[in-house]
């Protein structure tokens, strides 16, 4: 067992549970070196595992490493609802720590990976790499949406990739603590696994703006509105001095992980806007950070025009 691997084990040993990631997302996202990666970080690896075999796995005794499972639309028996079944079974049982990473792309730069490989699109051998890439964001939508890590490949290479990736799955001793800041409207409760939860809806509101009514909180325009709040100031201050204290404190504990929740009315504009600024400044200051924007992102998943822009607008920030 290399060193890697042996950490990786003494780590899942520490808490009793049976680690699980699975890695996916649309082909030519970088699926491939996130498997590796985590291969090479001591994770007992299963690529293109078919999902009939899944309940067998985990049902059967635990292994004595985490496990790494990669899963896309050229597993045999692939499914959307099958998937979502395991991840919801997974997330079910005491025994096991489950989590699902996936790895995006902007759609010009698929089109033009694929373009560079002269590979054909799985979903669309006969058919331009588009149309293929097109019917696999429609299809892994609802599985993006329920992610608990979304790293954008978009403007990176593969080894700014593989860091990417070890900064978030690394052994404790060469990894600093992960953390995901969402934002999410009360109207629909809140998402599942927040640790830190803040209340955003005393802020000045955009929706009240016609001209700022259609946008979202990464618009600068509806950055500016919420911000000019006179409140606005002192309560992130007070967010991000607290969260600051926070960090340190949780990974010397030994956490690996930390969800930060920022809640509005409709999960459109103010609570994204705060979650931006903070995400901003934690990356700043050298921390690993994921956004969710799970209002935003279930739009853009049900096709809402709105929605289908704001997700662009992310994806070339």
């Amino acid at each position: 067992m290399t060193a890697s691997a042996s950490v990786a084990a003494m780590e899942m040993a520490d808490d009793g549970q049976q680690r699980i990631v699975l890695v996916t997302g649309p082909s030519g996202a970088g699926r491939s070196t996130a498997i590796h990666t985590l291969e090479d970080l001591g994770y007992e690896v299963i690529d293109n595992m078919p999902l009939s075999l899944l309940p067998r796995l985990i049902e059967g005794p635990p292994l004595t490493r985490p496990l790494a499972l990669g899963l896309d639309v050229r597993n045999r028996d692939f499914g959307t609802d099958a998937l979502i079944e395991v991840i919801d079974r997974l997330a079910a049982r005491d025994d096991m720590s489950e989590q699902v990473l996936y790895l995006d792309c902007d759609e010009d730069v698929l089109v033009s990976r694929y373009s560079e490989t002269r590979r054909r699109h799985p979903l669309a051998p006969n058919e331009a790499a588009l149309t293929g890439i097109q019917r696999e964001r429609e299809l892994l939508a609802p599985i993006r949406a329920r992610a608990d890590i979304l790293i954008d490949s978009t403007a990176l290479t593969p080894h700014d990739l593989r860091a990417e990736v070890e900064g978030w799955f690394a052994p404790r001793e060469g990894r600093t603590m992960g953390i995901t800041v969402h934002s999410f409207s009360y109207k629909r409760g809140l998402p599942r696994g927040l640790d830190i939860v803040m209340d955003c809806r005393f802020l000045r509101n955009p929706h009240w703006d016609k001209l700022l009514r259609g946008k979202d909180g990464r618009d600068p325009a509806v950055d500016a509105h919420v911000a000019a709040d006179p409140r606005f100031e002192a309560f992130f201050a007070q967010i991000a001095g607290l969260v600051g204290f926070l960090l340190p404190a949780f990974r010397a504990e030994g956490k690996s992980h930390l969800s930060i929740g920022f809640g509005c009315t409709g999960g459109q504009h103010r609570s994204v806007a705060v979650a931006e600024r903070l995400a901003k400044t934690l990356a700043a200051d050298g921390w690993p950070v994921s956004k969710r924007h799970r209002e935003l992102e279930r739009r853009a998943a049900t096709g809402d025009v709105a929605g289908l822009v704001a997700s662009r607008q992310e994806s070339i920030a």
